[in-house]
This record gives C-alpha cells, structure tokens and sequence, in this order.
C-alpha cells in the first residue's frame, strides 16, 4: 500500500488506524522535534524523552487537531515546548548551549589558518556564554525564530502569547545577547541574524 504524500493524507490515514502513516509521520517531524528539544533543554536523554512523549500526546490526541487553527508542526511544536517548560522546572539549573544549533547555517573561516580557527572557538564560546545567560522564555524565542526559521505568528501559537510579544522576545533576547558579548562575538552575532 503506497502512503499518501501530505500531512493532512498522513493525518486521516493515521485516523483510520494506518499504523504505516503514524510512523510516516513520525519520520517526517521528528528531526525537527528532536533539535527543538535539544536546543532548549540541552541533554540528549531528555531531549528524547521530551519527542517521544509529544509524539505519544499528539497520537492519541490527533482527533483533537484542527488544520483550521494551525499547521500540524506548530500544533507538535506547541505541544513539545509545553513539554520541555516541564522539564525546565523539573531542573533549573539547565545550562543553554543554542550555538550548535545556531552556528550549522553560519559558513566556516576564511582560511584554515590555526589564529582563525582559535578566533573563531573564542568567538563560539563567548556566544554560547551569552546564550546561556538568557531565561527559558527568551531562549525559545531565538531557537523559533532562528533554529527553526518560524515567523512571529507561527512562534505566537507555538509559544502562547500574541505575534507582538514573540517579537519582543526576539528583540530582548537581542539585547540581551549584544549587551553581553565582546566586539568579536557581537560581530559573529551580527551575521548569524542577518543570515
């Protein structure tokens, strides 16, 4: 039996007991799940845990899914950032490392000259300090909007809060990030956002 090519098609043959569909749709949303998660709660098993659990969630919930009110990964977005605010409870004292995610669409060195290379470790680690100083609720916005390339009102409905305060978000965490890096690291901020 060929699968449907879609997500709404994978959604109603999910609905019909299709349990080929329910892993079609797994594959095609946990990647994107799993670096959310890892992201924002930086360790591995918890990450997993975190994807596996949204994924449970929405299975035995996908009757409840309205196309009308979101698209499918904002609704799996929606419910995985639920899921890792519990996690931030559970442990708060998480330490952020958003660069690997935010450093894989910025090019490598000019050159492979070893002072480029240690510049560019010294500017790395003076942006994963910055990123580790920002709250949970200023971390999700950059990894939404940067780590995933969501549009404000997209991350508004993931998030919970209306597109003019995502935006907000976004513009604090700016600031907060510019007000804690050194010119080298400020640069490298610069051109990951207007990226």
């Amino acid at each position: 039996m060929t699968l449907p090519h879609n997500c709404g098609d994978l959604i109603a043959a999910c609905l019909k007991g299709n349990q080929t569909a329910y892993a079609a749709l797994f594959d095609l949303y946990a990647p994107g799940m799993h670096r959310l998660c890892y992201s924002l709660l930086l360790n591995e098993q918890d990450a997993e845990d975190v994807v596996q659990e949204s994924f449970v969630y929405a299975f035995k919930n996908l009757h409840r899914y309205d196309s009308e009110r979101a698209s499918f990964k904002t609704w799996l977005y929606t419910i995985a950032i639920s899921r890792c605010r519990n996690v931030y409870r559970r442990n708060r004292s998480i330490l952020t490392d958003l660069s690997q995610l935010l450093w894989q669409n910025v090019p490598g060195p000019q050159s492979e000259r070893p002072e480029n290379a240690h510049a560019e470790h010294s500017a790395r680690d003076a942006v994963q300090q910055a990123l580790a100083s920002l709250s949970p609720r200023l971390r999700e916005a950059v990894v939404l909007r940067y780590g995933h390339g969501l549009t404000y009102r997209e991350m508004a409905e993931i998030i919970g809060c209306p597109a003019k305060t995502a935006e907000s978000r976004v513009r604090l965490a700016h600031e907060a990030l510019r007000g804690a890096l050194n010119p080298v690291g400020l640069g490298l901020l610069e051109e990951l956002i207007s990226a």
